[in-house]
């Protein structure tokens, strides 16, 4: 890696201070487990001159479940999350999501915060420059994006952003979108379906460079709510999702009377399955009812060559994702 200034910030003014200081040259660390990676494969076009330490703050790492539902610090482990008690038993799917993030390693270091706003995934983009040099994709600078006529068997299925057919890597974000969560930040609130975005640049979320999640918040369930994630790797610990989902439904006198899907992994963005939703509310539950909503959730779908395969699969996992609410 090359020479950067470290500091360790006291408080979230400071951070954001540092931030504006040194501009675009600057960025925030927290568990690191993505940044590192970014530092050491030279990944973007300039290099920081400035890392901003979050841990050295107090009051970002704590669990709070209160009245109003769930209060999360962005320093929280992704372990911390997992095995927090009240989380696995009042919102499940979020659980089993942190759960199966990564390697018990990468969920000891990895925060919540840094799970949502990491960078999108795609082997050119994150192509090593130490290894034959930098690949301009058109996230670097390029025309076109290298994927569509390359290697693209874990690209989006729905098209591109800005050309690009990168994924979404988050395994949490489609837990806290099926759970309507707000992000709160140094600025402002931010409604959980606003939240991610591919058209930020090189960046997966709405956040303004000098601009700091401060929590996560995740509303307390309806009576008769129920939650649940699934998620689809070549292995279960360790490797990123081929496709992923999360569902949070609520039945009333024994009908679905809320509805919330969301895929992730197949787009640029968390995906929202709102006409799936739509196709269960007011219906019971059922394996037949389920299967609808999968086939409704890829209806729009435009795989390449390389990648049909996920359609079969997200169409899949919707359904075993909303059975599983069910159990």
């Amino acid at each position: 890696m090359r020479r950067f200034n470290h500091f360790d910030a006291s408080s979230i003014e400071e951070a954001v201070s540092l931030l504006q200081e040194y501009k675009d040259a600057s960025y925030v660390i927290a568990g690191g487990s993505d940044l590192m990676g970014c530092l050491k494969d030279n990944l973007w076009m300039e290099y920081p001159k400035a890392i901003i330490n979050l841990k050295t703050i107090p009051g970002l790492n704590e669990i709070n479940v209160e009245e109003d539902g769930l209060h999360i610090g962005p320093l929280v482990t992704l372990t911390e999350l997992s095995e927090c008690a009240p989380v696995k038993e009042t919102w499940p799917g979020l659980a089993e999501a942190a759960r199966r993030t990564a390697s018990p390693l990468l969920r000891n270091m990895g925060t919540v915060a840094g799970n949502i706003c990491q960078e999108n995934r795609c082997w050119y983009y994150r192509y090593p420059d130490k290894i034959g040099g930098r690949i301009d994709c058109v996230r670097k600078g390029g025309k076109r994006c290298l994927a569509v006529p390359g290697d693209h068997r874990f690209h989006s299925i729905f098209g591109a952003v800005k050309k690009c057919i990168a994924v979404n890597p988050s395994d949490t974000a489609p837990a806290f979108v099926a759970l309507d969560a707000t992000i709160k930040t140094s600025k402002r609130e931010i409604a959980i379906d606003e939240f991610f975005s591919a058209e930020n640049g090189a960046g997966s979320t709405i956040l303004e460079h000098d601009e700091i999640v401060t929590e996560i918040f995740v509303p307390r369930p309806q009576a008769g709510s129920a939650s649940a994630f699934m998620k689809i790797a070549y292995r279960k610990s360790i490797d990123f999702a081929i496709v992923n989902c999360a569902a949070s439904i609520t039945v009333t006198d024994g009908k679905i009377s809320a509805a919330r899907i969301c895929l992730n992994g197949v787009h640029n963005n968390p995906r929202r399955c709102e006409t799936s939703e739509e196709a269960l509310i007011g219906k019971l539950l059922s394996e037949e009812l389920a299967a609808e909503a999968g086939e409704l959730a890829v209806a729009e779908a435009k795989p390449l060559f390389q990648n049909i395969h996920k359609v079969q699969m997200s169409k899949t996992i919707v359904a075993d994702t909303l059975m599983e609410c069910a159990n």
